[in-house]
């Protein structure tokens, strides 16, 4: 037999060590605690006994936790009985919002904080207890009012007496009476507290709502629970309080008012405010850590990225310096340091991509283009590495995009950024064949799909889809990390250990990428050694506009489109013979650059002039008159800008026009801009691919092509 002065507190979890834990931390409250094996037994539990809280775990086998809290809250005895969810699963908003709907006070995850658990309970126990006292006092009140006449003066005293609050009211709802207690917590005189006037001490945010609930219940007859603020209309102060009532039935059964308590929790909830506010500290630290882990993760992840190709490139160049190779050796030395050159230019272009979708700065050149050269170009790119790695590489297209005779190929026109687009192709296709083993099978499927026919449930703004399809049959991705696979910084192993190089930038950028283009990315995978497929699907244009006018929003970004009517070409060098002779001005403070530059312009017999900085550079032009100009931007003193403005002031004075290359390591698109703006015809991102200097020297030397080639430059 217990003590009168205890009380239940119902813990159900299938295994007995987590009993046996809850058990231990709970024991000091002194209070009798009754175990559940299961929901089944929770229920039998409930049949003979009453308790102040149910610890439920979640996850038990047969009957889970929240179809135990179903039944629990089906039965009237229980159905305001307090259940606090235990689990050590799932923290994601549909889970814990679950749990809410079924009427959980709380959701806590395992493993238990003891003092945040003992705490809890050991309010709903206070709060148990008092209530019980709150039920003893209404029952012996609604007893004292059966015979109002013949006890009226025991029950004015006890009321006065009374802990809490009490109040009678009339069956419209009316208060007829109040106690002192009750007018001491809303700070009311017995006269301001009759008929409605207690509502004018409830909070102004809380008044309208505690109106509709407690005259839905008076009118209903049903009892009424509530907490809410109230603001005493003599006194600087708020109060929160707890409001129940209860119907006064006369001995006939018949509706003759209703009788209340009010309880002051101000105490009570200063308390869970701060347990509150200490959870929400604890929460945010942890994702702060987290996000730090990340960070520091990524940048480890960098050095190491950096690193490594430094090492092929510095070894390699040391050992050419020092030593004479075969030309075998000397072939394979240079193809080396080219690949790892090669390596660190799209490291640090993937960083600066980042770095643009950050800040809100990508700039992108659409255009109406032709899909299908775009993904063939990719795979040519990539065709060779799926070779060395003995990888099956197809490409797919789906049958409506070929002509009756299969011989022909009907364009697939997009709107978008052409060189963008390819990124995002290559991207997927190269990560697709960095985790295939050697042996295994990369596709690359191409195809157009109707709305209703697409495999995920969202709002589309255009009926048709070109979708893009690298499915592959690699090391697969993990159901724990493929919800973060799209994430910046994140890879699914970030240990000194990897396996696979890469920042983890390329999928969030090929994400961003697509979105900026009104598509949608996602990724499917079964599992580990399951392979992986990533599905882009690109609106085609038709009657519903996909990009409102020049720019498009995503989140808090809005990214600047330049559309054009039709996508730049390549442009193709001249001959030897065209560029003999060319004065060419070249202008950068870097001396490696400055010789790699003049080297690669005097294999087409040009005269070069090099120079160091802005001032050399106007001195040269007082007895040079160069057919071209190659500068640099960012030099130190002055820069690339103030350079050519103050050549194309000197021309306005009386001189030829000098066409001007400019050079820059900076972000492509604004710099770009900047560059056309400030007198430049044309600009060429670093490092510079001769092919693509000698092709732009070509084409400016042509003195009739500069204005055409400034108006296309201005345009794109």
């Amino acid at each position: 037999m217990q003590p009168k002065d205890k009380v239940n507190v119902l813990l159900v979890d299938d295994h007995p060590e987590n009993l046996l834990a809850l058990e231990a931390i709970l024991g000091s409250l002194g209070q009798n605690l009754v175990r559940a094996t299961s929901g089944e037994q929770a229920l039998r539990c409930l049949l003979n006994q009453d308790f102040a809280v149910i610890l439920l775990d979640v996850q038990m086998p047969g009957m889970d936790g929240f179809e135990t809290a179903t039944l629990i809250r089906q039965r009237p005895s229980s159905r305001y009985t307090p259940i606090i969810f235990l689990t050590a699963f799932s923290t994601s908003d549909s889970f814990v919002f679950k749990g809410y709907s079924l009427g959980a006070v709380d959701y806590l995850l395992k493993p238990l904080e003891p003092e945040i658990l003992l705490s809890k309970v050991a309010v709903f126990v206070d709060l148990f207890k008092k209530t019980e006292e709150v039920k003893r006092q209404a029952t012996q009140l609604a007893a004292v009012n059966a015979n109002l006449r013949k006890s009226e003066e025991q029950f004015r005293s006890l009321s006065a007496c009374s802990p809490v609050g009490i109040f009678l009211t009339d069956i419209e709802g009316n208060c007829t009476y109040t106690n002192p207690r009750y007018q001491a917590i809303y700070g009311i005189t017995l006269e301001e507290s009759l008929g409605e006037g207690w509502a004018a001490a409830i909070h102004p945010d809380d008044r309208e709502a505690v109106f509709s609930t407690w005259y839905t219940c008076a009118n209903e007859g049903r009892e009424y629970s509530d907490e809410f603020r109230v603001q005493p209309p003599h006194e600087d102060i708020v109060r929160w309080v707890n409001a129940r009532s209860s119907p006064m039935l006369s001995a006939q059964g018949e509706l003759i008012g209703y009788v209340g308590t009010v309880e002051d929790i101000t105490e009570r909830k200063a308390a869970e405010e701060a347990r509150a506010q200490i959870i929400r500290e604890q929460v945010a630290r942890q994702e702060a850590e987290a996000a730090n882990r990340v960070k520091d993760e990524f940048l480890a992840t960098l050095s190491h990225e950096l690193r490594t190709p430094l090492n092929s490139m510095l070894g390699w160049t040391q050992l050419l310096r020092s030593r004479k190779f075969d030309e075998k050796t000397t072939a394979r030395a240079l193809e080396t340091i080219e690949r790892n050159a090669k390596l660190q230019a799209q490291l640090i272009e993937d960083i600066l991509d980042v770095s643009r979708i950050i800040r809100g700065k990508l700039n992108l050149n659409i255009c109406q283009v032709n899909l299908i050269p775009i993904v063939e170009a990719a795979i040519d790119t990539l065709r060779l590495a799926a070779v060395d790695k003995e990888i099956q590489l197809d490409f797919v297209m789906d049958s409506s995009l070929k002509e009756t005779d299969n011989l022909s190929i009907t364009p697939l026109i997009v709107s978008g950024d052409p060189s963008r687009l390819q990124q995002v192709v290559w991207n997927l296709l190269s990560n697709a064949i960095k985790f295939t083993p050697a042996g295994g099978r990369v596709e690359v499927e191409l195809s157009v799909v109707r709305k209703e026919l697409l495999s995920w449930n969202v709002k589309t703004p255009t009926d048709s889809y070109a979708q893009i399809k690298v499915s592959d049959t690699g090391v697969g991705i993990s159901a724990d990390f493929l919800p973060y696979i799209f994430d910046r910084f994140r890879q699914a192993d970030s240990t000194t250990t990897r396996r696979y190089g890469g920042l983890g930038l390329g999928l969030a950028i090929v994400r961003h990428l697509v979105e900026l283009q009104g598509g949608t990315v996602f990724a499917q995978s079964e599992g580990e050694d399951q392979g992986a497929t990533f599905i882009v699907n690109l609106p085609l244009p038709g009657s519903r506009e996909v990009v409102s006018e020049n720019k498009r929003g995503l989140g808090d970004q809005e990214v600047t489109l330049s559309p054009t009517p039709n996508c730049e070409h390549p442009i193709t060098p001249s001959s030897h013979h065209s560029l003999t002779g060319l004065q060419v001005l070249v202008v950068d403070d870097d001396t490696d650059t400055r010789d790699f530059l003049t080297t690669v312009l005097e294999e087409y017999q040009m005269q070069v002039t090099a120079v160091g900085s802005v001032q050399e550079a106007l001195l040269a032009l007082e007895h040079l008159k160069p057919d071209v100009l190659v500068s640099d931007i960012g030099m130190p003193m002055e820069d690339g800008y103030g350079l050519i403005r103050k050549v194309r002031s000197l021309e306005a004075e009386g001189g030829e026009t000098i066409p001007a290359i400019a050079l820059s390591g900076y972000a492509k698109g604004e710099e770009r801009s900047r560059s056309l703006e400030a007198g430049f015809q044309t600009h060429l991102p670093k490092p510079v691919q001769p092919a693509e200097l000698i092709a732009m020297v070509a084409q400016l030397a042509q003195r009739e092509n500069i204005s055409d080639l400034e108006r296309s430059e201005t345009n794109t």
